[in-house]
């Protein structure tokens, strides 16, 4: 059985998002099945790479992040607790700040740069044997200390630039990464321009 089917979606065209509409008693229709949904099949749709679409039936307004939120709302009420609290605390902060017009952008780098890395460390799993639970503890670790330090840029009071910065965990086999050095090179030129922020 195809992706598509499993998740309710019916084929569609390379690129071709699956519409969902949305109703005033909250129900979801999926217009590629013609039938309606709930919120877990939504999240099942997201899980499975499914690209759609929500807009609000009366209105016509892409209401897309509000569901997409609302899915991840749903599932932190389920006692999921994927987002730490000070993360949730540092990210209501930004609301309104001058530098919230960079987060969208370096969130999405940051997650895509643990994907990657969520790939090599599946992959370094399969391969060893049980002892190698420690590489895929120190890969994680590695992952949420850099993480750290980059949310810190954006912190104002966080993490002062006459600060010393903590040395860089050791990764042999990282050091070597092209993508990880674009990483790199694309965060200096984000405090780069925070820098440049600050000083107007």
């Amino acid at each position: 059985m195809s992706k598509e089917a499993e998740s309710g979606a019916a084929p569609r065209a390379a690129g071709e998002k699956v519409v969902i509409q949305k109703y005033a008693n909250r129900r979801l229709y999926n217009k590629a099945t013609s039938s309606y949904i709930t919120l877990d099949d939504l999240s099942q749709m997201v899980k499975d790479g499914v690209d759609f679409v929500v807009f609000d039936a009366k209105s016509g307004e892409d209401i897309t992040r509000k569901v997409l939120t609302q899915i991840i709302f749903e599932e932190e009420g389920r006692g999921q607790n994927l987002l730490p609290i000070p993360f949730l605390r540092q990210l209501i902060g930004f609301y309104g700040d001058r530098m919230q017009a960079f987060l969208p952008s370096f969130l999405e780098l940051s997650l895509d740069s643990f994907i990657r890395q969520q790939e090599r460390m599946r992959e370094q799993f399969t391969a060893v044997t049980p002892p190698g639970m420690g590489v895929l503890d120190e890969q994680i670790r590695q992952n949420m200390i850099l993480f750290d330090r980059a949310m810190k840029m954006f912190t104002p009071f966080a993490f002062r630039s006459d600060e010393v910065a903590p040395p860089a965990p050791k990764a042999a086999a990282a050091k070597d990464d092209p993508s990880l050095a674009e990483i790199k090179r694309q965060m200096a030129a984000m405090q780069a321009q925070i820098a440049a922020l600050s000083k107007k």
